[in-house]
């Protein structure tokens, strides 16, 4: 969509650091009136820019104290194995997001488990038992020096 002005910007910018804030206060933010401001959300919202509101959860909080990514290549490239494989991912907790790639390897997955042993068993039980794993390679994040959830915007 690349009929976005300078409010609607400043609208984004400002959902996605509050995805709570009141029309009030976010027509108070952008100079808006509150009516105004509630027209654009909504064509913002109807027009798919505005995908979801969601909560950022912080997974160490929730017990989830390692993360990593991990490459995993497949067997054969075949349609039942790219969807038996990609319906297998969708199902475990553990796969925060599950990227198909480009180059030598075919998936990135970002895991998220409580510690060292829950990603040992994870790694050795599950993912290799998935349709199709030829290879699996992990990397462990020590730390995150920039972690945006949020869209760029111009």
């Amino acid at each position: 969509m690349n009929d976005l002005d300078r409010t609607d910007l400043r609208i984004l910018r400002e959902l996605q650091k509050d995805g709570r804030l009141a029309i009030v206060e976010l027509a108070n933010r952008v100079a808006l009136s509150a009516t105004a401001c509630q027209r654009r959300v909504k064509k913002l919202e109807d027009s798919g820019v505005i995908a979801r509101y969601a909560a950022l959860l912080d997974p160490q909080a929730l017990g989830q104290q390692v993360e990593a990514f991990v490459r995993v290549s497949i067997e054969r490239q075949s349609k039942e194995t790219t969807v038996a494989f990609q319906d297998a991912v969708q199902k475990l907790a553990q796969v925060r997001a599950c990227y198909v790639m480009t180059g030598d390897l075919d998936y990135l997955l970002h895991v998220a488990v409580a510690d060292l042993q829950a990603f040992a068993e994870f790694s050795m039980k599950v993912l290799i038992g998935l349709p199709g794993v030829k290879d699996v390679r992990s990397s462990l994040v020590l730390e995150a020096v920039k972690k945006d959830e949020g869209v760029r915007l111009p």
